[in-house]
Parts: structure tokens; C-alpha cells; sequence
């Protein structure tokens, strides 16, 4: 049995942002914005409306047996090229060859969308369309593609079989090549208003008196504050973060992995920094927050995480990298804070 969690009702806003890209014509869209705002569900809604049987303005009719095989993911005329982790923590089926090497132990699932898959990808776009309404490329995070896989889409990109259609989705776009960008339709994703995104996250299951203070978690990224509830963050132990932290007290961090520490240690970096330069902090209430350090030990302190995120995944001793961070923010919260 699958232990994947139910996909969220479709929020509000990706749908008013189907329906306008659904007007629109195009081989190929770039969806571009920060992460957490829901550029996986667009594009697999695109996808969804350009293979329905019987697709209207608003997207796919949800019944036909095209909207089926999608759902559980077989559909013969739908690529999806996502890093292995992402298609094994999404419940997408892996190339048989690849599924196979990791069952043989022979490798560990890559972080990258690997340039086998997009040759696969390239292949699959010169085929005959199976169900006979055109076939589909999704490709996400698209930033996950190194320069040699990115090449080997461009080609497609720049002379597309005239019945297949692409949806590029990016946390990250600026670290695309600049020929994959400007063959593209680009769209910004929207930011939902507050107002859209409380009863989005209540029809989610989330706690109506937990769902501000996960959104501010989140810093406003509704997708975001919704994994955070999943997976049993709790807005009071968040808040206390900052004041933990700053004791030394390293077993506030206990039930992060590296990845997740460095990442909440990021967001309490950038909130100190806004404080000291006069702005309103993002991801945390300003009475959470102690006095700011100065600029240059919290500077110091930003690219000291930035460094340690690049090995986070992969730690030589998960504990100690812990205890080396909490003690790392002691330094940085006790260097010599003044009052603003």
C-alpha cells in the first residue's frame, strides 16, 4: 500500500491561472516563481486539460479514461521528467532500467533529472501518440537539469514534433540556460492573497488556529505551510526556536535532519538581517525574535549556512553537524546585538 500523502484539493488560484494559460496557444511553457506556490499542480493541470477526451476551458473533465491514466499515473502519452527522488517521493513509476539499478543497489537515486531520462524524453516526442490527441512533456523542478541534459531538450524545444507540448516548472529559473528560457512561453506564478489561502488550507485539514502561523512558517507559500502541517511541525515549538537557539540549546533542532536545520536557520538568518536593516521579518513573529546582531557577523553567518547546504544531505555525522549549527547560531545570536 501506497504511504503517499492525498494530493490537496485543487487550490483556488492554480485554477484561475489553468484557465487563462488554457487561452493562450503554445507548444511550450516556462512556469517560473518561488517554490511553494504551486507550479507542479499548474503544470500537471495543463497536462491534464491538453490530453482530456473531452477537455472545456476550464481544464479536464476528471472522468474520461485519458484523466484516469494520469491519475494513476500511466497515462502512454504523458512524460514526466523529475529528479528520482522527487518521482519516488511523488509516486511516479521510474524508467525500468533505472528502477532496476536501484533495486540492485547498484546506485542511490539521483537529486538531478538525469540526461538518460531526457534522451528517453526526446525519443518518446518523436513517437506516434498513443490515445491520438498529442502527447506532453512535463519537466519539474526544470532547474534540476544540468547543462548536458538541458541541451539535449533544446534541440526538441527549438524543432518540437507538431503534436507534442511541453511544461517546463521552475523554482529557480534563472539557473536555466537562457536559449531553454527564451523558447519558452513564460508565466509568473501568482501569490494568493491570505484571504484565498486560510480556507484552502482548512479544506486541507489544517488548523484553523494553526494556519497563520504555519503560513508565516512557510513565509506565506501555501503549498509550503501545508507540507509543514503534514508533517507535524508545530507553530508553538517554531516559535520558540529563536530563544532556544539563542541559550545554546541544541535539541530544538532534534527533530530536524541537517537539510531542514540549515533550511530554518536560513529563514531566522534573513528575519534578523530584516530587523537590523529596518524591515518586517518574513518567517517568524518580530516578539519571537531577539535583538539583532549586527550586519557583519549575521552576513558572516548567511554564507556560513549557504556552505554547510551544500553537504547537508550527506553528512559525515548527522548529530554532531546538528550540535555544530546550534552552536554556530549561539555565536551569531550573541555577537553583540544592539536594540534598533
Amino acid at each position: 500500500m501506497s504511504t503517499e500523502a492525498a494530493a490537496p484539493a485543487l487550490a483556488p488560484w492554480i485554477a484561475a491561472q489553468r484557465n487563462a494559460l488554457l487561452a493562450q496557444r503554445g507548444h511550450a511553457w516556462l512556469l517560473q516563481g518561488p517554490s511553494g506556490l504551486g507550479q507542479f499542480a499548474l503544470a500537471l493541470e495543463l497536462v491534464r486539460a491538453w490530453l482530456c477526451e473531452a477537455a472545456t476551458a476550464h481544464g479536464a473533465c476528471g472522468h474520461c479514461a485519458s484523466c484516469h491514466a494520469i491519475d494513476v499515473h500511466t497515462h502512454a502519452d504523458l512524460c514526466v521528467l523529475m529528479p528520482e527522488t522527487e518521482l519516488l517521493a511523488r509516486g511516479w513509476p521510474l524508467p525500468e532500467k533505472a528502477q532496476a539499478e536501484l533495486d540492485d543497489k547498484k546506485r542511490k537515486p539521483s537529486r538531478e533529472i538525469r540526461v538518460e531520462a531526457m534522451r528517453d524524453a526526446v525519443e518518446f516526442a518523436q513517437r506516434t501518440s498513443a490515445r491520438g490527441r498529442g502527447k506532453a512533456v512535463l519537466v519539474y523542478p526544470a532547474e534540476q537539469m544540468n547543462t548536458i541534459t538541458a541541451n539535449a531538450l533544446l534541440k526538441t524545444l527549438e524543432e518540437p514534433p507538431g503534436d507534442v507540448r511541453f511544461v517546463l516548472a521552475s523554482e529557480a529559473a534563472h539557473q536555466l540556460l537562457p536559449t531553454i528560457r527564451s523558447r519558452c512561453l513564460g508565466h509568473t506564478m501568482v501569490w494568493p492573497e491570505q484571504g484565498a489561502m486560510l480556507p484552502w488550507l482548512a479544506g486541507q485539514g489544517v488548523a484553523p488556529a494553526s494556519a497563520d502561523a504555519l503560513l508565516r512558517m512557510a513565509g506565506g507559500r501555501p503549498d509550503d505551510a501545508l507540507a509543514l502541517s503534514r508533517a507535524g511541525r508545530s507553530p508553538q515549538a517554531w516559535a520558540q526556536l529563536p530563544r532556544a537557539l539563542q541559550r545554546g540549546d541544541a535539541s530544538a533542532l532534534a527533530d530536524y535532519t541537517p537539510a531542514q536545520a540549515i533550511a530554518a536557520l536560513q529563514k531566522l538568518c534573513h528575519d534578523l538581517l530584516a530587523l537590523r536593516v529596518g524591515a518586517a521579518p518574513r518567517y517568524f513573529a518580530a516578539a519571537d525574535l531577539p535583538a539583532p546582531p549586527e550586519l557583519a557577523p549575521l552576513t558572516r553567518w548567511s554564507r556560513a549556512l549557504a556552505t554547510a547546504a551544500r553537504t547537508a544531505e550527506h553528512p559525515f555525522n548527522a548529530g554532531l553537524m546538528l550540535e555544530a549549527l546550534a552552536a554556530q547560531a549561539k555565536n551569531a545570536l550573541h555577537s553583540r546585538p544592539s536594540t534598533v
